[in-house]
């Protein structure tokens, strides 16, 4: 299988809800415990993957936010996480 890197930064708010809560990455059906900030993954090159991002308090997950990584698609992304423990998290592109 060939690969290639991903760079995905995950970005908390400065005033959240919730403290200590450090996001969990999924490639494909694989999850991984993360740090918040950059860092780079491993990603088939020949074929799409759907990456997702949450965060867990112990009792519920959150912050949910899934997208579709294609072979030409760009190699920087960035999730973005929610103020409060009940709503949606981002992923995109990342912008610059």
């Amino acid at each position: 299988m060939n690969v290639r890197r991903i760079e995905l930064t995950m970005r908390r708010p400065r005033f959240a809800l919730y403290a200590g809560i450090k996001p969990t990455l999924v490639i494909g059906d694989r999850g991984q415990p993360t740090q918040w900030g950059r860092g780079t993954w491993q990603v088939p090159s020949d074929r799409s993957v759907t990456i997702g991002v949450y965060l867990f308090n112990r009792v519920w997950r959150f912050g949910q936010a899934e997208a579709a990584v294609d072979p030409e698609d760009a190699a920087a992304w960035e999730y973005r996480a929610p103020m409060l423990p009940f709503l949606p998290g981002r992923l995109g592109r990342s912008r610059g």
